[in-house]
């Protein structure tokens, strides 16, 4: 804690909320249902999300995220809303199916066979020694 506030690692907290994490620019854009934040990082620092620390708690309520500070404890919880689950429908013959398409896949063409031109290389295995002539 600095300032007031809690600061983490950037990769463990991406990993655990974000839907899209990409570059532009110089700066890191993450994104989750729709909401996007963009954090101004050094350039190319995808093998240092580790340790790039960021204030935990803006970042994670820009990102619909609820935190809170427990102070006695020195913790910060964040609680993620809920996700709805739906069931599908169940299946009806009598509604209209969509018809099957037909597919283009185009057929593999073989690879054509090198052609060498120009002086011949030199083996790369030797050759073992002759046996001795007696």
């Amino acid at each position: 804690m600095t300032g007031g506030r809690v600061f983490a690692p950037l990769g463990p907290m991406l990993l655990q909320v974000a839907d899209r994490v990409w570059y532009d620019g110089d700066a890191l854009v993450v994104e989750r249902d729709g909401r996007r934040v963009r954090i101004l990082v050094e350039p190319d620092p995808f093998d240092r999300l580790e340790t790039t620390y960021v204030a935990a708690g803006p970042l994670l309520r820009a990102l619909g995220e609820t935190v809170r500070y427990r102070r006695g404890e020195r913790r910060l919880e964040v609680l993620t809303p809920a996700t709805i689950v739906e069931s599908p429908e169940p299946f009806n013959p009598a509604v209209p199916a969509a018809s099957p398409r037909p597919v283009f896949t185009a057929a593999p063409l073989a690879t054509a066979r090198p052609l060498w031109t120009g002086s011949p290389l030199p083996r790369r295995t030797p050759l073992p020694n002759p046996p001795p002539r007696g």
